[in-house]
């Protein structure tokens, strides 16, 4: 009975719901995403240290070696220098992470903090202090921030779209579905604001891959041996999903204004 009543709301909901209900769900999830892309390594909640740009670690490899090495002997040193060293350093838009023996992790958003909380032997190499550097020189987060901004403020310009409501026919007397055209200005305005929206997160992602790709390859072959370096996974999905999310929207926004005109010059010449 419960499941009958469930799918009977359901198809009453369903007719109801539009097609810029649709692009807002959209817009939602991409926030959400972004959001939680911003938020990686700033606390130790739950998931939350296993979204990273960049990570670097203690780990004994055999080194790679190179006939462009003027002292490939110099791995050996690196190697003593790092002893039994087991730390692990995480990097976020607005956080670092640090695991100094290899377990739970310590997240802050000041590097000087993390430190104290550290011995020289564990972190011998001050891979805190170059995480710090990535995080405060090199990434640049605002972008972002203003891409959610305005993702939000065309979720707001959306929800003032007019939906299906019922009007009396005045010729049948009867009640009928209707759903009027969005204001033309308000749309085009929510279609430039989620085109530039989408622009910056293109930007801010493309210039996060690069970057830490970049950061991660150099920090491995200086501590050729002894430290290891990766790019956060997580990370990346996030912030191409998001942008991708922005990206069917505009689309979306287009195709439904190109459609509205096109409606309204064909009704203009009947």
């Amino acid at each position: 009975m419960a499941n009958l009543k469930f799918a009977v709301s359901m198809q009453r909901l369903i007719p109801f719901l539009g097609y810029h209900h649709i692009l807002m769900i959209l817009i939602a999830i991409a926030i959400i995403l972004l959001s939680l892309l911003l938020a990686g390594c700033s606390s130790t909640s739950p998931l939350i240290p296993g979204i990273f740009l960049i990570s670097m670690y203690y780990q004994h490899y055999t080194p790679s070696y190179d006939t462009s090495q003027v002292d490939p002997g110099v791995t050996a040193a690196i190697a003593n220098i790092v002893g039994q060293a087991q730390l692990g350093v995480r990097v976020g838009y607005f956080g670092i992470c640090v695991s100094p023996d290899g377990g739970d992790f310590l997240c802050s958003n000041n590097a000087t903090a993390l430190a104290e909380q550290v011995s020289v032997d564990q972190d011998p190499l001050n891979l805190i202090w170059v995480a710090s550097t990535f995080k405060d020189s090199i990434i640049f987060p605002y972008l972002l921030i203003v891409a959610i901004i305005l993702a939000f403020i065309t979720f707001i310009l959306l929800a003032t779209f007019p939906g299906w409501h019922e009007e009396r026919d005045l010729q049948t007397g009867s009640d009928v579905d209707v759903k009027p055209f969005p204001s033309r200005p308000v749309s085009q305005v929510a279609l430039a604001l989620i085109f530039i929206a989408s622009i910056f997160v293109l930007v801010s992602v493309l210039w996060q891959h690069t970057a830490s790709v970049a950061a991660a390859t150099i920090a491995q072959d200086l501590g050729n041996g002894s430290v290891k370096s990766g790019v956060g996974t997580s990370a990346m999905v996030l912030g191409w999903f998001g942008f991708v999310l922005l990206i069917i929207v505009t689309i979306g926004l287009l195709v439904m204004i190109l459609s509205i005109i096109v409606l309204d010059r064909l009704t203009d010449n009947d």
